[in-house]
């Protein structure tokens, strides 16, 4: 019987099966000697069962998690300081951890670090604050004088472009095309920008919570270690491997994610500085007199992927502009050179592969993320599209394994190359197309 059931299943199913009444009487259960084992029935094998439907925990918690989730998007303005420092702790906890390592009590580790940071902060602003101040001063004092150097050589510009010599018809082309981008200007709908400008105003309305995010903080590193083993003692044991997997993938991505844009920030702020100095000792001293200014735009602006680079650049080149087409020009290949030298070198060293996305998928998620929380959401949706993308590739193989499908053991199969890729599209639509004409007869 055994070996039986060892060599096919279904002959163990059929020995256990119960006793079925007939019309002459019940009959008897056949001898297990009697049973010899059934071959498979012909034509293609039957798939390995799917996941089951959810236990009534994973119903729970997928309740908990949907509940939770509606609260936290209703209450968005007032969790943002606790993103903040979130994002925060994710810079102290290593450095906690090395003082706690030391011997030194958690509570007083967490001090140290405020300190730390009390210091590097209260620095910072003796050196920035003080230029800052006196070049937005100079700026709001010459603001009319800027304006109209730029109307001066807006016009300089047209005298030049009309003593070209162009073309008649190549000019009124031209002239199509710049009417048509202006009107277009003029038309765009400022209210994509208006969620960002509306989250930079509400700081003042969240000012409560940021006063009180210091305290926050110090309790969330102080008991960090018991409220991870609070956690783990919660989940079943069957399901901590797979729940600390996904933490740790999102702790890495957040992790060098938030350390990456401190060290990037300075470094572009300081190379703007540097840059903006020399142009201002070689090509117009206008880039010397607001280099502060500028250095502090274009660090902050790298908050913001892709988009942020290119709004730290404007003012630098309007600046440029009011001294002449050179110096605009000159602005405008430093910032160039310098967003080069940090996607080519900086970005690959220091934030490695663990938020690399497209560049369509870096623009949509801005987009999405400033829509719904405004400028936390965009500076925010990098981060956590990479973490999503990380923890889907995890839990997709997981489910993989868990449905006995197999998950690409042995040599790696090599990946697919322009022309096949186009032939599995162009069979997709075949099929697409086959699939609406059957459904349409």
């Amino acid at each position: 019987m055994e070996q039986a059931a060892r060599t096919n299943p279904s002959a163990l199913a059929a020995a256990d099966a119960p006793e079925t009444p007939t019309a002459a009487g019940p009959t008897t259960a056949a001898k297990p000697a009697a049973i010899a084992p059934t071959p498979p029935p012909p034509g293609p094998a039957v798939a390995a069962p799917r996941l089951g439907a959810p236990t009534p925990r994973v119903a729970i918690l997928a309740s908990a998690v949907a509940i939770v989730a509606v609260v936290l998007y209703a209450a968005s303005d007032a969790i943002r300081p606790f993103v903040v420092g979130l994002l925060l702790a994710y810079l102290f906890d290593p450095l906690v951890e090395r003082f706690a390592r030391f011997g030194l009590r958690r509570w007083l580790a967490v001090l140290l670090v405020y300190a730390i940071a009390g210091a590097a902060v209260a620095g910072a602003i003796g050196l920035t604050i003080p230029p800052l101040v006196r070049q937005i001063a100079t700026f709001a004092d010459e603001l009319p004088h800027i304006v109209g150097q730029i109307q001066f050589q807006l016009a300089h510009l047209n005298q030049v472009y009309d003593q070209l010599g162009i073309a008649p018809e190549l000019r009124d082309m031209a002239d199509r095309l710049v009417k048509t981008a202006l009107e277009a200007l003029q038309n765009v709908d400022l209210g994509i920008v208006r969620p960002i400008v509306d989250s930079a105003a509400s700081f003042i309305g969240s000012l409560f919570a940021y006063l009180i995010l210091p305290a926050w903080l110090f309790f969330l590193l102080k008991d960090r270690p018991r409220l991870q083993l609070a956690l783990d003692r919660s989940l079943p044991p069957a399901w901590r491997p797979d729940a600390w997997a996904i933490v740790g993938i999102v702790h890495e991505v957040f992790g060098k994610w938030v350390r990456g844009q401190i060290l990037l920030g300075l470094s572009v702020g300081i190379a703007s500085f540097i840059g903006l100095s020399i142009l201002g000792l070689t090509v117009d001293p206008i880039f010397s007199q607001y280099a502060v200014l500028l250095a502090l735009i274009a660090g902050f602006g790298e908050l913001l992927p892709i988009i942020g680079p290119i709004i730290s650049a404007v003012p630098a080149v309007i600046l440029g502009l009011t001294a002449g087409v050179e110096p605009a020009l000159a602005a405008l290949v430093l910032y160039f050179v310098i967003q080069q030298v940090e996607n080519n070198v900086l970005v690959p060293k220091i934030q490695s592969d663990a938020v690399e996305l497209h560049p369509t998928i870096v623009i949509v998620a801005l987009i999405v993320g400033g829509a719904i929380f405004g400028l936390l959401g965009a500076i925010l949706a990098l981060p956590v599209t990479a973490a999503g993308r990380d923890v889907f590739a995890y839990l997709f193989r997981r489910a993989g394994e868990i449905a006995g499908e197999p998950t690409g053991g042995g040599e790696p199969a090599a990946p697919p190359d322009g022309q096949q890729i186009e032939a599995m599209v162009a069979a997709g639509a075949e099929f697409a197309v086959a699939t609406g004409a059957e459904s349409a007869q």
